[in-house]
């Protein structure tokens, strides 16, 4: 009796734990939880596992489902060493089809135990567990389809850790997988064929686990089913999975699309999935889209892909939830379509993506003409008056923009390319909801930058004209969709966009000043305003709409609203960019003074900055036609001097400075001559910037500058020794300059020994000198080539990237070669700084400011190569007379060139 009462005490203190464990106190729970744990390393341990099993077939589920948390948490521990009888006693309950309880407890402790077991317990697992549980999936008369999906969620469980080994015990999963594949297709065939009735998901949730044991085997065991396919069992599921795809659709399109049912809350499994139909159908594309990447099940189902994308198109359209939510705010259509998070929309579009992979211009063809019937369906449906005929349309617009890029590599018809560009051009023109406007939008900017433009021209018109009238009621998210596309068709309107400049411009100016302070919009109005300055016949109407307009807000930078400045000097720079003489000439006399003042006198930072940069794209277009201009002498000049002066004061903020680089140098580049008695002035003023700078963007461009202009100087001084050299001119033959050093005493030359006997040189004609000079340089170009690595013998920067031209010396002086333009180290130094420091700088403005120099674009190795060749061929009496004072490796060099 007393054992008796102590046991029984020991089940209550444990019935209680278990009941403490599901507590919504936290503190409880974590008191049961201890309890248990500790009592599971006791010697009694072996009491408490018997207590828990024979508690299993609890009447309470709460209970049952704390016995099996606490069975399979043990178990995990302990089976099958040390608790042998663990499977044997679960079995035991499943086949006990008198005591519902036990099943349900059982099978709930099988499912957690085979979640969490390792490849040496489940070979011996699923030999003797799968006979019980199909068992229970055979026997619909016997139990309930819950104990049905859950012994499904248990096959699952045990064929995804099979999968996960079947790399290392490729054999043995192989012949487990063999023995139970026959039973189990026959029963998978079985429950699919059973239609999907409601969106409840108790009445599909068999179906569901299905499709993911499904998709378990094809991606795991891709043979296993593959040797199946002609046997009568496998081929049986894919009609079966079919006739689900298509039952369930019903339900989707009365219950979510059409809204005709009211929606239930969204509920969730007892492992926290969702359990929605949408999550339903997202477990069916994921198992279509597995399928059809298949390459031996891709051959089964390749005669039904017109179907198979038929209704893929028509479970993408928006549904009823979604038109309420998006027609209240289409900016959260924009945002909802950005995101990654998984609908039918997202994973139609998936498995459309995998058909164009899988059957390339077959698969197509399929999706296209499935898009055309569900496109003549809706316009059927509006011609019944049906309400909701623009789904289906906004649905196949949507599919086929998310295949852009695919169907335009196809080439697709000519015909069909201008029917979907004028399906979606009406759409945005019909009344219709938002959204559909919105997807058209999108689908617009997909299709038409990867469209023929000789298709495009016909349509382009009509697109324009609707996209403005959408620019007139966008809202502030939905802009940048609007824009996006309004410049994807002035793209590919060529000279059709000058007809409709004088419209479309002034209402994308009106955008861009409301929405100055928003940097996005402000920013994609600026970008379609650079598509129409770029169009034919666009830039002077243009240039003329902005100018007076700018003109007089930088005339008076003080009163203007905040960021209006900025703004304007943003826009200016855009139009001066790649502006031949004429514009730009007509920008400098309404904007320049205003520009060079806000540099001068502004304490706006991004005022600053951005009029920097106006003044540098000023300098590239104007050249030195620029100092001229303003028609007083030196006016200019001086009035680039103050700019450049005051944005390297050390004392001003580094951000404020932030673009002086490529504005300075702009200076060197295009002004030379001018700037020359400057340069040491300037140069002082850039070492004295970057002691100062805190923005290590700053201190790199004017590194730069510094390096550059060193390498830049020794070019200039080689090219213009060897044009020198290369007139042949009488009179340079009688300067004398020095020679050689006279070697007059042997030994270290001390200070008292120079001093009293100081260096003597011999005395050698000029173009002897400057023979000798290139010569050397010649020499040193070739030992790179010949002793550095691919990347030393690599041009030093991006100053020399044009391509090679003829031989002629007049020519080669802005023709490229591949070798470096050094030739001294300090000159490769300067240029590997210039190179280092530049790499991180994304700015491909800066290359087109600095290609536009004839001497910057001067190879030196192909000019030199030239300038001796040239000699040598027409003058050789002076080229042999000139070689007698060259050293042993300057002549090597020299006639290394000669015999090429």
């Amino acid at each position: 009796m007393a054992a008796g009462g102590a046991a029984d005490g020991d089940q209550r203190w444990l019935v209680e734990c278990l009941t403490a464990t599901l507590d919504t106190a936290r503190d409880v729970r974590a008191f049961a939880e201890e309890s248990l744990r500790q009592a599971s390393l006791l010697p009694e341990k072996v009491v408490i596992r018997q207590l828990l099993l024979t508690s299993l077939d609890d009447s309470h589920g709460k209970i049952r489902t704390a016995i099996s948390m606490a069975v399979a948490a043990i178990g995990q521990q302990d089976w099958p060493e040390d608790w042998p009888e663990l499977l044997p006693l679960l079995l035991k309950l499943i086949s006990d089809q008198n005591n519902g309880n036990g099943v349900r407890g059982a099978l709930r402790c099988l499912a957690l135990l085979s979640d969490d077991l390792d490849d040496t317990c489940v070979p011996k697992l699923v030999p003797e567990l799968f006979p019980s549980l199909y068992k229970i999936i055979s026997s619909p008369h016997l139990y309930e389809n819950s104990l049905r999906a859950k012994a499904l969620a248990i096959v699952h469980s045990c064929i995804s850790m099979l999968g996960s080994m079947s790399g290392v015990y490729k054999r043995d999963t192989s012949s487990l997988m063999s023995s139970m594949l026959d039973p189990l297709i026959e029963q998978f065939s079985l429950i699919l064929n059973s239609p999907v009735q409601s969106q409840n998901p108790d009445d599909w949730s068999m179906q569901m686990e299905v499709l993911k044991c499904l998709l378990q085997l094809v991606q795991n065991f891709p043979r296993l089913p593959e040797a199946k396919i002609s046997g009568k069992m496998y081929t049986a599921i894919l009609p079966s999975l079919w006739h689900t795809f298509v039952s369930s659709f019903k339900i989707y399109h009365l219950s979510s699309i059409q809204g005709s049912e009211e929606l239930d809350s969204v509920d969730y499994d007892s492992d926290g999935s969702e359990r929605s139909l949408e999550s339903f159908e997202i477990q069916l594309f994921e198992l279509w889209t597995t399928i059809v990447g298949n390459s031996r099940l891709a051959k089964v189902i390749g005669g039904n892909i017109k179907e198979l994308a038929y209704y893929t198109i028509a479970f993408q359209q928006i549904t009823e939830e979604q038109v309420q939510s998006w027609s209240r705010d289409a900016n959260q259509y924009v945002a909802d379509e950005d995101d990654v998070t998984y609908s039918c929309r997202v994973s139609g579009s998936l498995l459309l993506e995998e058909i164009v992979t899988a059957y390339e211009d077959y698969g197509i063809n399929s999706i296209l003409e499935a898009s055309k019937m569900r496109f003549h369906e809706s316009q059927e449906s509006k011609q019944a008056g049906s309400a909701d005929w623009w789904r289906l349309h906004e649905a196949s617009l949507f599919a086929l923009g998310s295949l852009s890029e695919q169907l335009c590599e196809a080439q697709i018809s000519k015909e069909v390319s201008e029917q979907y560009l004028s399906y979606a051009a009406r759409a945005i023109a019909s009344d219709v909801p938002p959204p559909v406007k919105v997807g058209a939008c999108r689908a617009l900017a997909q299709l038409l930058p990867e469209s023929n433009q000789d298709l495009i021209q016909p349509n382009v018109m009509g697109i324009l004209s609707s996209l403005v009238d959408l620019l007139r009621q966008a809202s502030d998210e939905t802009l940048h969709l609007v824009l996006e596309t309004v410049q994807s068709a002035i793209k590919s309107g060529g000279e059709q966009s000058t007809l409709i400049e004088p419209i479309i411009s002034p209402i994308i100016l009106d955008v861009w000043a409301q929405h100055i302070a928003d940097p996005f919009i402000s920013i994609d109005a600026v970008e379609v305003l650079e598509v129409i300055k770029n169009a034919p016949g666009c830039l002077q109407p243009l240039v003329s709409r902005i100018l007076p307009t700018i003109g007089s807000i930088l005339g008076k930078p003080k009163i203007q609203s905040d960021g209006l400045v900025a703004g304007s000097l943003d826009l200016l720079t855009m139009v001066l960019k790649n502006a031949p003489t004429v514009v730009v000439k007509a920008v400098f006399d309404t904007c320049f003074v205003s520009t060079v003042q806000i540099v001068l006198e502004s304490e706006d930072h991004g005022e600053m900055q951005n009029a920097t940069e106006c003044l540098a794209a000023f300098i590239s277009g104007g050249r030195q036609e620029l100092l001229v201009w303003s028609g007083e002498q030196g006016r200019t000049l001086k009035m680039l001097l103050d700019a450049a002066s005051r944005l390297l004061d050390p004392a001003l903020e580094s951000s404020v400075s932030l673009f002086v680089g490529s504005f300075v140098l702009q200076l060197i580049l295009q002004m030379p001559s001018h700037l020359s008695p400057y340069i040491p002035d300037l140069i002082a003023a850039i070492v004295r910037r970057m002691q100062t700078s805190s923005i290590a963007g700053l201190k790199s461009s004017l590194i730069v500058i510094i390096a550059k202009l060193g390498a830049y100087q020794i070019k200039v001084t080689t090219t213009a020794l060897a044009l020198l050299i290369s007139t042949r001119h009488p009179e340079l033959s009688k300067i004398e300059v020095q020679g050689h050093l006279i070697k007059t005493s042997t030994g270290i030359t001390t200070r008292s020994k120079a001093l009293v006997a100081p260096d003597q040189w011999t005395k050698i004609p000029l173009p002897a000198k400057i023979f000798s000079l290139l010569a050397d340089t010649l020499a040193e170009i070739q030992e790179q080539i010949g002793g550095g690595s691919d990347d030393e013998c690599e041009e030093d920067s991006d100053w020399e990237e044009v391509q090679n031209g003829n031989t002629s010396i007049a020519d080669d002086i802005i023709y490229s070669a591949s070798v470096p333009s050094n030739a001294n180290p300090s000159v490769e130094l300067l240029n590997a700084m210039a190179k280092v420091f530049d790499e991180d700088e994304d700015d491909s403005y800066d290359d087109d400011l600095t290609k536009n120099d004839p001497v910057n674009e001067v190879k030196l190795a192909d000019f030199l190569t030239n300038i001796f060749t040239n000699l040598w061929e027409n003058d050789r009496p002076l080229f042999d007379y000139l070689c007698q004072g060259l050293s042993d490796s300057q002549r090597s060099a020299v006639e290394k060139v000669l015999r090429k």
